[in-house]
């Protein structure tokens, strides 16, 4: 038995490989498949099956590709609906994977069609189960994730979910491992720790959602405190459920060069939209004018499916040998648009002459000195709402940085304003200030380090909401 996790921590998204007697099953692949491939042919072992335990919200499978490369069949739960060409499995239904077997187990909750698949050892004992987004580490899967032709309420989907844990997880013994499809950070769940797989024992003894209590009091506790899912969510649903193009295709059209007149003569288009992928503490040194930021450094694909217009072409500017991993997290995401890059990157741009724009960073005890003397001070807080309850600069504005796709969103600032624009550490702000200037919003200063920063300045004046004393 060889089972091995990939785990793409932008994403805090898990997929598994599990092998035995040289056949192989990958569960979840995220759209670039090459890693899948690379191992079993190391392994010297042949991909049989493509498992998904749901059609995934937050990101592209790498179903279609990875079948369409070894002819596998892709298999899902019970209450599957598409028109892919894939297997349906029945309840508890055993696929045999060399010595071993793994069992479908329907756990609806989280959506319709969920399914855990449980990895039975050699001598059909229960040795691990990967619970896709019904069970994390500390957290259960959302059921607040509407899907198409759905009547079903969140409370609905959220009972079902009580009944799946009830019936088809809690009955497992205490050492089974479980494999999650997410970690920490992902917003699929509200409580997840920091590990990526665990045991049912463990999830007993410490998961909220898997203590004794009553159906209503399960259904509560899932759905109290539920941020708002991103907006692509559905995007990436119907991208699973319908097909996408082909991620060669994808890349190939990421990849092409752009020369300096190319890139101009499209840059502004109201169809194109020019990303720069380069680390946060260079393009705030220069950048070229209208660029939206959202470096590789952070969560970049869950901001730049957040923030990003999927019906624009996109045109990217990356550091020297990034143009390839950016249009890979892009995919991911569902964007498929691609229009290029600026060859030679921001230097050609700057080297040619051409005009560019910054962002002026300033630290939290620059900023410590400038409120109490200027009138003209606007504080930018672009955390989220729950961040921001929970401890802000007296009289800050809170935009939470998810809001301000459209230009709408963002507040009415005079010209003669000077705007302080800060989120938690120093990435999110300047994704907020680049979009800010985008607006033609220019007087801006980026506060450095952030929150984390600015709550160490005692003459800084701060505040809780009055939710976070209550």
């Amino acid at each position: 038995m060889f089972i091995q996790q990939l785990y793409t921590g932008c994403l805090s998204e898990a997929a598994y490989y599990i092998e035995s007697e040289g056949e192989a099953a990958i569960i979840d692949p995220l759209r670039d498949i090459e890693e899948y491939l690379q191992i079993a042919d190391k392994r010297d072992a042949s991909i049989k099956y493509i498992f998904e335990t749901h059609f995934h919200a937050d990101f592209v499978s790498g179903h279609l590709d990875l079948s369409k490369a070894t002819g596998a069949p892709i298999i899902y739960g019970p209450e599957t609906e598409t028109k892919l060409d894939v297997t349906i499995a029945k309840d508890n239904q055993v696929f045999k994977l060399g010595k071993l077997s793994i069992q479908v187990l329907h756990t609806p909750g989280h959506t319709l069609e969920s399914a855990c698949f449980l990895l039975k050892d050699e001598n059909g004992r229960d040795h691990a189960i990967f619970t896709g987004d019904t069970l994390f580490v500390g957290d259960v899967g959302r059921p607040d994730l509407a899907q198409e032709n759905m009547t079903l309420t969140m409370d609905d989907l959220a009972g079902m979910m009580y009944e799946s844990l009830q019936h088809k997880i809690l009955r497992l013994a205490d050492d089974v491992i479980v494999y999650p499809a997410h970690g920490a950070g992902s917003s699929c769940g509200k409580n997840m720790g920091p590990e990526t797989f665990s045991t049912i024992g463990e999830q007993k003894a410490t998961n909220y959602a898997l203590q004794a209590q009553s159906k209503e009091d399960f259904i509560k506790s899932v759905t109290e405190g539920l941020a708002a899912p991103p907006e692509y969510f559905p995007i990436n649903v119907r991208i699973n459920k319908e097909g996408y193009s082909s991620i060669d295709k994808v890349l190939a059209d990421a990849t092409a060069a752009l020369s300096i007149v190319a890139f101009k003569e499209i840059k502004d288009s109201p169809d194109y939209i020019v990303l720069d992928t380069r680390k946060a503490s260079v393009f705030t040194e220069g950048y070229v004018p209208g660029s939206v930021f959202i470096g590789l450094e952070g969560r970049f694909a869950e901001w730049a499916g957040t923030i990003l217009p999927f019906d624009k072409t996109i045109i990217l500017i990356t550091e020297k040998g990034k143009e390839k991993e950016s249009a890979v997290r892009l995919a991911r995401v569902g964007f498929e648009k691609m229009g290029g890059h600026l060859e030679g990157g921001f230097e050609a741009w700057k080297n040619a002459g051409e005009e560019i724009d910054l962002i002026i960073d300033v630290e939290a005890d620059e900023l410590a000195m400038d409120l109490p003397f200027d009138e003209k001070a606007v504080v930018v807080d672009v955390r989220k709402e729950i961040e921001y309850i929970d401890g802000h600069i007296k009289d800050a504005l809170n935009i939470p940085l998810n809001t301000m796709t459209d230009p709408g969103t963002m507040a009415d600032f005079e010209e003669t304003d000077n705007i302080y624009v800060h989120c938690m550490g120093g990435y999110r702000s300047i994704i907020a200030s680049s979009l800010l200037k985008r607006q033609g919003i220019h007087n801006i200063r980026n506060v450095v380090g952030g929150w984390n920063s600015i709550k160490q300045q005692e003459k800084i004046k701060v505040e809780k909401s009055v939710e976070a004393l209550n």
